[in-house]
């Protein structure tokens, strides 16, 4: 990244250049991107392909003020961290959908390396990761505002994180190189059996809580408690634009799927 790209990077997070790369400021970049950078899956019903290119995505992020999923945001936040000077490796994970998990690599988080110890940080999950990041050497529970949470050996070398008891990811340890993650980016945009081809979802951490806009679907949680409502169809782009920061030329609409053959 240039110091160009890093000065605009922080100045969308609304943050300073850290005078130490210790975990306090890990910590703070780690809030201000969730409350400034939506996570968000729209690219997919815009028809607009997501290229894992480290310039690409800073771009998105910075210069059209949009978010992404945790291929985007994980490998955006990487990248800056990294040209701030924090020893950073991405670490690929496995997802759980009902109970079940799904094929390695199709979540990403990013591992930190500080002084004091690893560091596991995740910007890219939505609701589901803690809003701090949180110790990958530590194995008891780790007290959050999210929750409580956990990371435990799995015996093949993995590590299992729960929240509250309940299976968040299975993370492996191996660093893993962006391009690595190319074809479950490409699964993720484009199989039936993607949550995300068949849902919208555009979500954004606040002080006290969460707002998410799926399709016409706001719902606001404030010190958990969950308000939602129906927006009007031409209400939709102004709450992209004044909720989210996000300015769209059409509201996104999920596209028919082809239906998925079973033998």
């Amino acid at each position: 990244m240039t110091p160009e790209a890093v000065a605009g990077y922080l100045d969308r997070i609304g943050a300073d250049r850290p005078a130490q790369l210790d975990a306090e400021a890990l910590r703070d970049l780690h809030v201000r991107h969730q409350r400034s950078v939506p996570f968000e899956n729209l690219s997919i019903h815009l028809g607009e392909p997501v290229v894992l290119d480290e310039a690409a995505l800073v771009e998105k992020i910075v210069a059209r003020r949009r978010g992404g999923f945790c291929y985007e945001l994980n490998g955006a936040f990487a990248a800056l961290l990294s040209a701030l000077g924090f020893e950073v490796s991405l670490l690929g994970a496995s997802t759980f959908a009902d109970g079940l998990a799904l094929p390695p690599l199709v979540h990403m988080a990013v591992r930190v390396d500080l002084p004091d110890g690893p560091w596991l940080a995740d910007v890219g999950f939505g609701r589901g990761f803690a809003y701090h990041p949180l110790r990958l050497d530590d194995r008891s529970d780790q007290l959050d505002r999210e929750g409580t949470f956990r990371l435990s050996e799995t015996g093949s070398g993995d590590l299992l994180l729960t929240c509250d008891g309940a299976p968040k990811y299975r993370l492996e340890t191996r660093p893993r190189l962006l391009t690595e993650f190319e074809p479950t980016c490409w699964w993720t945009q484009t199989s039936p059996r993607s949550r995300f081809t068949g849902s919208l979802v555009c979500s954004l951490v606040t002080g006290d809580g969460r707002l998410t806009l799926s399709g016409n679907e706001l719902a606001r949680t404030r010190d958990g408690v969950r308000h939602e409502e129906t927006l009007a169809d031409e209400a939709v782009l102004p709450a992209y634009r004044e909720l989210f920061g996000i300015t769209l030329e059409e509201a996104p609409r999920v596209r028919p799927q082809e239906p998925v053959l079973s033998r």
